[in-house]
């Protein structure tokens, strides 16, 4: 597919506006506290449009995409639906706790609760897999995406837009990321839909659309089913939305750079009312191509890409291709910041120099910022293999090896006041062992589940360990003084609507 002058115009623009906004926004936030958590000042519209432009990339685009256009159809919806009841229940349970006691990372939290070995044994996990998986899942799917469309060299493309998102993430950090997130996620949800607009038509309309792919529009699937059984979805898949709305620092950090408690929850309840677009904007896209140009596809991946090539008229390419690289770009920029965040508070600065000035600090964490850039560039081409089911199977497969023992860890570790530090320490170190254990020798059982037969038997040797050598009393949090934390019933009833939305979705498509 050729661009126009019109295209590439608009691609300049966009980009100058993007880029342009979000440095003058973080201009003079040279500290520690300005660079990781853009000064503690963002407002609840901006968290909301942040996490979405964080969480929905081309893993989405490409990756739930072509789970629609395969066999697992609109089920797939299950993780962004699931998420936004999620994420409405942290809102009020554990995004309190975590504003109150004024932390920057999530590794932070467990040092208060457990130990410094804790501490240092989440980030350490954390950043490897922010390095090996996720980013490296998104720069290849945004390669693929333009290599699909545009015909561009796959490797060279990854390089493209993984420079691209280091400039911003590295100049301005959290603040720079959530402003140009702003014009970004708007950009690509309307992206999704124009997609969805059209890909409607081409299909004959709603009532056509349906009829044709009736056995792909079901959000519940059978047990038996290889890509996301129904018995997946009640169990482990509620591990892994604890994690990741709760617990995963490059989706955390937008809610504990928060101005109020207020902004904080209604930010991430926004967000969750946001994500009840998703299965219009890219799961239907994808079953749409598999019915419009199944033929044409080698593989699944390549649904929601197929459909901007083939449907989008001359014009629209530029903003196409500006909400794709957006949505690239957004994701990789709040991962990279994340990991420098969490590499440069919770391991550099309290292993390797513990004088470090707050210069000093940012300095390391626009380094690891350009470290991440350089290694996910340099793994992502390796996943065109088809030994990794795609990649959204890829992403969600290899997290797991972290999700058991750190849900496990803060849970138990709220729930059971007296739960010593070796109860912590041991499930984030056997977490990874137990699954893969479950990977080596139990392939027959579903990812997911193998996640939730993990998270009960690190409970157990949690509560084993607790019974025999519990505390003596239980440890005190920090508390951040300058916190309102003053209930909004407004919120609730926002709150409350969110996950209206979802039942009623998943009821209308059961």
């Amino acid at each position: 597919m050729r661009l126009t002058w019109l295209d590439l115009a608009v691609i300049a623009g966009f980009y100058a506006v993007v880029l342009g906004f979000s440095f003058y926004k973080s201009r003079g936030l040279k500290d520690a506290a300005g660079f990781f958590l853009g000064g503690r000042s963002l407002t609840w519209p901006l968290i909301g449009i942040s996490i979405v432009a964080a969480n929905i990339s081309t893993e989405q685009f490409v990756g739930m995409a072509g789970q629609g256009a395969g066999d697992v159809g609109l089920a797939v919806s299950a993780w962004q639906l699931s998420g936004a009841v999620g994420i409405v229940l942290i809102a009020f349970t554990l995004l309190p706790r975590f504003l109150r006691a004024g932390i920057f990372t999530m590794p932070e939290y467990l040092e208060y609760r457990y130990s410094p070995a804790a501490r240092s044994i989440m980030a350490l996990l954390t950043v490897i897999v922010y390095m090996t998986v996720l980013l490296t899942a998104v720069l290849y799917s945004g390669g693929l995406t333009l290599h699909t469309i545009f015909g561009t060299d796959l490797r060279g493309s990854i390089w493209v837009v993984g420079l691209v998102a280091a400039v911003y993430a590295t100049w301005g950090g959290l603040k720079a990321v959530a402003w140009a997130d702003l014009f970004q996620g708007l950009a690509l949800l309307a992206g999704g839909l124009i997609v969805f607009g059209l890909g409607l038509n081409a299909c004959g309309g709603w009532q056509a659309f349906t009829a044709a792919n009736a056995a792909k529009l079901h959000m519940v699937l059978p047990a038996d089913h290889t890509g996301l059984p129904w018995t997946g979805a009640v169990s482990g898949l509620w591990i892994v939305i604890l994690y990741y709305c709760g617990l995963n620092q490059f989706i955390v950090q937008r809610n504990l750079a928060a101005r109020t408690l207020r902004d904080g929850q209604l930010g991430v309840i926004f967000a969750g009312a946001l994500w009840l677009i998703v299965p219009f904007a890219i799961v239907m896209p994808g079953i749409m191509a598999a019915q419009l140009y199944g033929s044409q596809m080698s593989k699944p991946d390549e649904a929601f890409p197929i459909l901007i090539k083939s449907l989008v008229p001359a014009g629209l390419r530029g903003f196409m291709l500006a909400a794709i690289a957006g949505a690239v770009i957004s994701s990789l920029g709040s991962m990279m910041n994340s990991a420098a965040t969490v590499f440069t508070l919770d391991v550099y600065s309290r292993l390797l120099d513990r004088q470090a000035s707050q210069q000093r600090l940012v300095i390391i964490g626009r380094i690891v910022t350009v470290l991440c850039v350089l290694v996910g560039c340099s793994l992502a081409p390796h996943l065109a293999d088809p030994k990794f089911g795609g990649v959204f199977q890829f992403i969600q497969q290899f997290q797991g090896y972290i999700w058991p023992g750190i849900v496990a860890a803060f849970i138990f570790g709220m729930a059971v006041p007296k739960a010593p530090p070796a109860a912590g320490v041991t499930a984030l170190v056997a977490g990874p062992i137990l699954y893969g254990l479950f990977q080596q020798f139990a392939g027959g059982i579903h990812f997911l589940i193998q996640v939730f037969l993990a998270f009960l038997l690190l409970l157990a040797i949690m509560g084993a360990i607790t019974a025999w050598k519990p505390l003596a009393q239980p440890v005190t949090l920090p508390v951040r003084a300058d916190l309102d934390t003053r209930s909004d019933p407004g919120v609730r009833l926002a709150g409350l609507a969110v996950i209206a939305g979802v039942i009623l979705f998943v009821l209308w498509f059961w």
